[in-house]
């Protein structure tokens, strides 16, 4: 049984070129294909691919926050993190979502072959151009924790991209009484009253990327 695989990230011309590598593998095959984290959410209840190559820096719902979702509603589903960020935070952020495996961008498509098969037989994979010190330290659980829920970061996200409290209602289904409610409660969790300080702060704990 070929391996089934959900590609997502917001750059078409990236994604090509891993449909055309996975495909030449005659084991596996891409079923999907999606844009962002709440599109890569929906294809998996659809599809329930055995890998997922996850972007982590996308617009409106990042990988980190996607993969944490997607690992509670399909366990089996096993998440791979292409990135072109090798800081420990976002390696760190991605296993404690619940990834399987962290490749940058620039890897070649033998390490990529490699990576999936690695994760479809429940073991992990760490490019091998990032330090395995980051990993042992993801085990042994010295990675800082982050104040905020799942939901407050989604929130932070949008209004770091500048969406205002009706855009992320609207996006989330949420009225603007209840947005500007976390809003409040993120501001007095974090002790940043700016967007700019807010946007820093998101960048720093890797909701939005410069690159965005």
């Amino acid at each position: 049984m070929k391996i089934k695989i959900l590609l997502v990230d917001d750059h078409q011309i990236l994604l090509n070129g891993i449909r055309n590598v996975i495909e030449r593998n005659t084991t596996m095959e891409v079923i999907g294909e999606a844009k962002d984290g709440r599109e890569a959410i929906k294809l998996c209840k659809q599809f329930k691919p055995n890998v997922v190559i996850m972007d982590i820096a996308m617009e409106g719902l990042n990988g980190v926050e996607a993969t944490t979702r997607i690992v509670q509603e399909n366990p089996e589903t096993k998440i791979i993190a292409l990135s072109m960020h090798s800081n420990k935070r976002f390696v760190l952020g991605m296993f404690k979502a619940g990834a399987y495996g962290y490749l940058l961008k620039d890897c070649d498509s033998e390490e990529l072959i490699k990576a999936i098969k690695t994760v479809s037989i429940n073991k992990k994979y760490i490019a091998q151009n990032i330090s395995a010190v980051i990993l042992s330290e993801f085990i042994s659980g010295q990675q800082e924790e982050e104040s905020l829920t799942s939901r407050e970061k989604e929130i932070l996200q949008l209004i770091a991209e500048g969406k205002s409290s009706k855009d992320i209602g609207d996006i989330l289904f949420l009225s603007s009484k209840t947005v500007d409610s976390h809003r409040k409660n993120i501001m007095d969790k974090l002790k940043l009253y700016s967007l700019p300080e807010l946007t820093k702060y998101a960048i720093k704990i890797g909701l939005i990327s410069l690159d965005n």
